[in-house]
């Protein structure tokens, strides 16, 4: 992703304005088209264009008068480019929150001045917590039904920050806006002096967007194995894929998991250019001095950074399938670009979706469910923390039978495999 592109999600309860914000924010924005604004305005039953139906784009959506699923929409201002999610805030649609956050940079919460922190506020506090994602925003919505009062919105802000903060969410910004007029979204509100704090747009533009992923410890999923066997390079082998994290040089010293074979790169191939470096996220083809056995789902690390292999993972899941997930059911894991057989050996727990508490032995987990589960693998995988990596420290798990997605899971720090059989 390019340094100057922000991913950020939303979230918000029922009726709390989330869509509202969203098409203000492209509105306002001017990052909407003429022809939009015209359907728009035809699909409204006010007077004033309803901006809420710039994302909520389905029909059952506009039936319901609810977002049911992940809609993303992609704009730019002169500072910078962003990928938006916009997502559910029901509980039953936990896995969609989940799917569109788990890319984030940063969540705009959304929160009624009138009702104050929620049930559902806390949940995507906690989701947000748990998806790692390094910046929260708690836009309190409606404050012209509150008269732009200030003792309205501090005391909501102060309780968000410590239910964040004690989460582990490490930062955590809160704005008072209007959605359905306008206030702090793009323009500052001119009823609330008292705030001298950022706009969204103004804090969406400015904030870091994550981490570098070159600076991370290197990992390059192997996606396919060339052999052009051309008469000017015989011999040429090279393994093709996007460095998700991290940075090869020619001359570093690598070591392929599982096998825990170790070499040297000889060579970078980048747009079919020879290149002394490669960053993530490119895509680039390794050249490796020995000949040894690499295929498409192998990790090539550096030696000195090599994270450990384990055929045992521990890992928090969300279920999305809608049968449940049990004890002693075969799956497989998806892992970057490898995917190996696996088992459920035990689920201990399931979390509470508002604030992560462990519910202990739960049995089984069913959809939209968070908990803690136990896999034994075929065969040994390369599993990041999902703390120190999101790219490598993620997976999903699939039915072998039809390839359905069963759970997506966050990898809890690992150990190495004890070698039982």
């Amino acid at each position: 992703m390019h340094a100057d592109t922000l991913r950020f999600a939303t979230a918000g309860s029922v009726d709390d304005g989330k869509s509202t914000l969203v098409g203000r924010l492209l509105y306002d924005s001017k990052s909407v088209l003429a022809d939009q604004l015209e359907d728009v305005a035809r699909a409204s039953r006010t007077a004033a264009p309803d901006l809420a139906l710039l994302t909520d784009g389905l029909r059952a959506e506009r039936e319901q008068g609810i977002t049911i699923d992940v809609a993303y929409r992609y704009f730019a201002t002169p500072r910078r480019r962003f990928i938006l999610a916009d997502t559910p805030g029901h509980v039953q649609y936990t896995r969609n929150m989940v799917t569109g956050t788990s890319t984030a940079d940063l969540v705009v919460i959304l929160v009624d001045a009138r009702k104050g922190v929620v049930e559902q506020t806390r949940r995507h506090a906690a989701i947000a917590a748990l998806l790692r994602v390094p910046h929260v925003v708690v836009a309190v919505n409606k404050m012209d039904l509150v008269g732009y009062a200030e003792s309205a919105f501090a005391p909501i802000a102060d309780a968000c920050a410590a239910y964040a903060h004690a989460l582990g969410v490490p930062q955590v910004t809160a704005i008072p806006i209007s959605a359905l007029v306008g206030d702090n979204i793009v323009e500052p509100s001119a009823s609330m002096h008292w705030y001298e704090g950022p706009t969204v747009l103004e804090h969406l533009e400015t904030v870091q967007a994550g981490h570098d992923p070159a600076d991370a410890q290197g990992r390059f999923p192997v996606q396919y194995v060339i052999r052009p066997g051309t008469a000017e390079r015989p011999d040429y082998r090279g393994y093709a894929g996007q460095i998700v994290a991290g940075t090869f040089r020619v001359g570093d010293t690598v070591t392929v998991l599982p096998s825990g074979r170790t070499s040297t790169i000889t060579g970078i191939d980048l747009l079919g250019t020879p290149v002394d470096e490669a960053r993530a996220p490119q895509s680039v083809t390794l050249l490796v001095a020995d000949d040894i056995d690499i295929a498409r789902g192998d990790l090539i690390v550096p030696s000195a950074d090599a994270p450990t292999t384990s055929r045992d993972v521990e890992a928090t899941v969300c279920h999305v399938a809608d049968t449940p997930l049990t004890v002693g059911r075969r799956v497989l894991i998806k892992h970057t670009a490898r995917t190996v057989r696996a088992r459920v050996e035990e689920i201990p727990s399931r979390l509470g979706p508002d604030d992560l508490s462990q519910r202990a032995e739960p049995g089984q987990l069913l959809a939209n469910d968070i908990g803690r589960i136990r896999l034994r693998a075929a065969e040994p995988l390369a599993l990041d923390a999902y703390a120190d990596s999101r790219s490598t420290g993620s997976f999903l798990l699939i039915d072998p039978a039809d390839g359905t997605t069963l759970a997506a899971g966050m990898a809890l720090a690992g150990s190495p495999d004890p070698g039982r059989p």
